[in-house]
């Protein structure tokens, strides 16, 4: 499904990525964790290219880019459509409403219909549990309805693999719940998914892998019963008694 093979990614002079390996089965949910600055953010980033990997090869089913030759625009775009990204910060449109969020991407990019998208973008919102709120701008929603509005929203490009980064950072505690739960029915519906957050609850429930990155490189990766419990490497065990604290 997934396949990275020598990612690296550089700034400059500072190494962000360090040669990552991974293989990322359909249907998989895998949670990425670790300290900030070791290049969970990064990594998610390469993998839909948003930011352009210095060498490296990503790919997703048969579509392959290989980072040690230049890349068309074109060729960059078809690829990023595999997958849906859903950020940190909502960044939907302020003067669209929710409905009009999720089917912009449908209509604008991929030239659909707009009473298809409409259908497809109601049922979505449905799905995330805001079919009530179809009507409703971004400043009448709270943060977790935004953020579900930008679940359905990455959704509505019919995505081969979702990618989360953060999804709850900017949430209040209180509305971090609804968010996790649209994040776990998508994951009980076989939805491949690669997410990096702290919520460690999320990954104890909901990964079927969790990875641990630091300075760049996977430290330790495992099925998460052995992660939390009986972690192998001492800077996991040391970064998990920190968070647990």
């Amino acid at each position: 499904m997934i396949s990275v093979k020598g990612l690296y990614k550089q700034f400059d002079k500072l190494e962000v990525l360090k040669g990552l390996d991974l293989e990322i089965e359909r249907g998989k949910v895998i949670v990425l964790i670790g300290p900030s600055g070791s290049g969970k953010t990064t990594f998610l980033r390469c993998l839909n290219v948003l930011e352009t990997p210095t060498k490296g090869v990503i790919s997703i089913d048969d579509e392959t880019l290989d980072f040690s030759n230049p890349i068309s625009n074109k060729r960059v775009a078809s690829f990023r459509r595999q997958t849906g990204m859903v950020f940190q910060s909502y960044n939907l449109f302020p003067h669209m409403t929710a409905l009009e969020n999720v089917m912009e991407g449908p209509v604008t990019v991929k030239k659909e219909s707009k009473d298809v998208v409409r259908q497809r973008a109601e049922a979505l919102l449905n799905k995330v549990g805001l079919g009530d709120k179809l009507d409703y701008y971004p400043f009448q929603l709270s943060g977790g309805q935004q953020q579900r509005v930008g679940i359905a929203r990455a959704l509505a490009m019919d995505p081969k693999v979702m990618l989360f980064d953060e999804p709850t950072s900017a949430l209040d505690p209180e509305l971090v719940g609804e968010v996790l739960k649209v994040m776990k029915d998508l994951a009980n519906e076989g939805m491949t998914m690669v997410v990096v957050t702290h919520e460690m609850r999320f990954a104890k429930e909901a990964a079927d892998e969790v990875l641990f990155l630091d300075q760049g490189v996977i430290v330790e990766r495992g099925k998460p019963e052995q992660i939390f419990s009986n972690p192998k490497e001492a800077r996991t065990k040391q970064f998990l008694s920190l968070i647990e604290k």
